[in-house]
């Protein structure tokens, strides 16, 4: 009886960090929503594309801005930009609302 229980305690504990990285990636939620689009829209761009929170930051798919570039844009979890995925260099801008 000893084995089952360590047995299936082994098994959700191993569980648990796969079940937790799954659950991680996200869409953001209709506030979030708001707030990147405001984001989005003061760093200049026009439209984007799919909106999803993946290891803790806000990854933004196809982001187009004023001039027709289109970019990839990577927000921190409190919706400050960290890169505009041209260069591999670090941007932090950091928004006031």
């Amino acid at each position: 009886m000893q084995k089952i229980i360590r047995t299936s305690a082994l098994i959700a504990l191993l569980a648990t960090p796969l079940g937790a990285a799954v659950a991680a990636d996200r869409a953001p939620t209709a506030d979030e929503t708001a707030i990147i689009s405001n984001v989005l829209l003061d760093e200049g761009f026009t439209s984007w594309g799919k909106v999803e929170l993946d290891d803790n930051e806000w990854k933004v798919q196809n982001a187009i801005d004023q001039d027709g570039n289109r970019r990839d844009i990577v927000l921190d979890s409190q919706f400050v930009v960290l890169n505009e995925g041209q260069d591999d260099s670090l941007v932090k801008v950091q928004i006031l609302n």
